[in-house]
């Protein structure tokens, strides 16, 4: 099986550079000298003119037959490659769609801590006001309370703003 496969690979290489080189300038200045050399030897009366015909329709026909059997090889190659690529963004797409859905599920979230951590700070706030003859202690827990806060709501900021660069990767991918 794998002999068969190189045997197929080494031929689909040999038909590829076949096309390719009939495609290119030196298969253009080949063909004219051959072309140019076809009619020129019934002029030298080196071949007759009728056996010359014959012979360059049928060399003619045989590179038209191989021809147009390369460029299709070539066309079934290109749509299979166009498939993948199909194949690649739809997958990218769907990933782009997944990872939407999960920044807005995240940006759910940090709305719904934003507003626990305005509750708690009004709740601090509620307390500090009916205890102001606590003790220090309470104070510093406080303080403590509220510096904790305030890390949750830079914490919160920073997701927030990964969050937009998220998005904004998103929109870039989607235009692309």
């Amino acid at each position: 099986m794998e002999k068969q496969d190189e045997k197929m690979a080494f031929l689909e290489k040999i038909a590829e550079g076949v096309t390719w080189w009939i495609g290119s300038i030196p298969s253009l200045i080949a063909h004219t000298l051959f072309f140019i050399i076809s009619f020129l030897l019934p002029m030298l009366n080196i071949v007759e003119f009728d056996k010359m015909l014959l012979i360059l329709t049928t060399v003619v026909s045989l590179e038209a037959i191989y021809l147009a059997i390369f460029i299709q090889m070539s066309v079934n190659k290109s749509h299979e490659k166009i498939e993948d690529i199909q194949e690649d963004i739809e997958d990218i797409q769907e990933d782009i769609e997944e990872i939407s859905e999960d920044i807005e599920e995240i940006s759910e979230d940090i709305e719904e801590i934003n507003e626990d951590i305005e509750d708690i700070q009004e709740d601090i706030e509620e307390i500090n006001d009916e205890e102001d003859d606590e003790d220090h202690s309470e104070r510093a827990k406080n303080v403590i309370l509220k510096s904790n806060v305030s890390n949750n709501k830079n914490e919160i900021k920073f997701l927030k703003d990964k969050i937009e660069e998220l998005q904004k990767k998103i929109e870039e991918l989607n235009k692309d």
